[in-house]
């Protein structure tokens, strides 16, 4: 007999072969909604879904009623950030300067349960922001059942070129916490992402562009052999890069070299967009992030005028759609509170993706896109990362906010 935690106030018991039978109103299989399905779960392995005829029933499987509800894949967070909290909370330069590598692990176990409880199953984490590697090891927590949280994927500290990133604003005899690994030259970035992955990395992030000083605009960091060198590492031990990219020329760089996602791409160009599509590299545009930030700046969202930001914002994601490009769910959250991931869902649909393009996005397309090949579909032979939401969501995406019924691997977390 296994026991979870499943909140503060309630143990859910199993055993390894335990099996369930979930009957929600209609089922979103990762690609499709069905009515009138159901879906068997043994062990931590979906074994049959599809409509109640096609199976004979196991006498021993337990049923869960779901009414009211949809079944789908756990959704896949492409972009987090677990060591993090909202900047309105403790402002970026304050979180890596004052906050010790331990307080931000404490936190990312809060986070990590937060997020699982709203129905990320599984997460890219895209840096720990000046924590070393407090990913790494909240990642080994997590897959020993010591906390609870979703499947994580993580970078560590990403890697930015020497100069490039802050905390800055320091006289050149001070020495501060970065909130990066600083690197330069083809020799030293292949060490460093040599370094990276033999410390735990899953996966090498990089800045291939960024603000050189205070208030001025994003500019391109690392040459393209230097990106290249990374990319040629990384993907000699079976792993890969990911680049921060806001910029035409930083994008441009990034995709050429070969990284397979580029996350934020606020300045991307049709021609851009259309060079990922052509060379399979995916955008994850993290719309939630610069909407929350501009609110804590003062931005009363509904009321006041739209910002240019967003309004930029805006029309590069439509390019983005307009060209086809493969688009990754993930919002960047850590800017924002984690357990409201749903955000960037909202998001998404309010740019201009249906809804549900945006759920395919988060669960079978991101499975895809990050290699996690048994997730994110409700087919026989996947892993049992299961969510119900109440309604609808393909009708109303705000639908996602109320998640009822999370199960990870087969482990029930939360049944309301």
């Amino acid at each position: 007999m296994k026991i979870i935690l499943v909140s503060l106030f309630c143990l859910i018991s199993y055993t390894a072969n335990s099996q369930f039978i979930l009957k929600p109103d209609r089922v979103f299989d990762g690609e499709e909604m069905h009515e009138d399905w159901i879906v068997v779960v043994k062990g931590n392995t979906i074994t049959y879904a599809g409509v109640i005829p096609g199976l004979q029933i196991p006498a021993e499987a337990k049923e869960i009623y779901l009414k009211g509800t949809t079944l789908m894949p756990g959704l896949i967070e492409g972009h987090s950030h677990l060591l993090l909290h909202p900047y309105n909370e403790t402002i970026w330069n304050d979180q890596v300067l004052k906050e010790s590598s331990v307080e931000r692990a404490i936190r990312g176990t809060v986070h990590a349960h937060k997020s699982l409880l709203a129905g990320v199953t599984a997460m890219r984490d895209l840096g720990a922001e000046g924590a070393g590697y407090s990913d790494v090891y909240l990642k080994k927590m997590i897959d020993e059942g010591i906390v609870p949280g979703p499947r994580l994927l993580v970078a560590g500290p990403a890697i930015v070129a020497t100069g490039a990133y802050g905390p800055k604003g320091f006289h050149d005899g001070v020495t501060v916490p970065l909130g990066a690994e600083p690197a330069s030259g083809v020799d030293e970035v292949i060490k460093t992402v040599r370094r990276q992955l033999g410390n735990g990395a899953d996966l090498i992030k990089i800045y291939a562009d960024y603000r050189w000083g205070k208030g001025e605009p994003s500019q391109p960091t690392f040459l393209q052999e230097e990106i290249e060198a990374m990319v040629a590492t990384a993907e000699s031990a079976g792993r890969y890069v990911v680049a921060h990219a806001s910029t035409p020329e930083g994008m441009r760089r990034a995709i050429m070299a070969g990284v397979e996602t580029i996350e934020h791409g606020d300045g991307g160009t049709l021609e851009i967009f259309n060079l990922m599509k052509e060379k399979g590299v995916a955008l994850c545009p993290t719309l939630a992030a610069g909407d929350a930030i501009l609110q804590y700046n003062g931005w009363n969202k509904g009321t006041d005028p739209v910002p240019e930001r967003i309004l930029k914002k805006k029309a590069s994601f439509k390019l983005a759609l307009e060209s086809g490009v493969p688009i990754v769910f993930g919002g960047d959250v850590g800017v924002f509170s984690h357990g409201t991931n749903y955000r960037e869902l909202q998001m998404m649909v309010d740019y201009g993706m249906k809804p549900i393009e945006v759920l395919q996005s988060a669960t079978s397309g991101n499975a895809r896109i990050l290699h996690m090949t048994d997730l994110g579909q409700l087919s026989a032979g996947f892993l049992a990362d299961i969510i119900a939401v109440e309604g609808d969501p393909t009708k109303d995406i705000s639908k996602m906010k109320n998640v009822k019924f999370v199960m990870k691997d087969g482990e029930i977390y939360k049944n309301d």
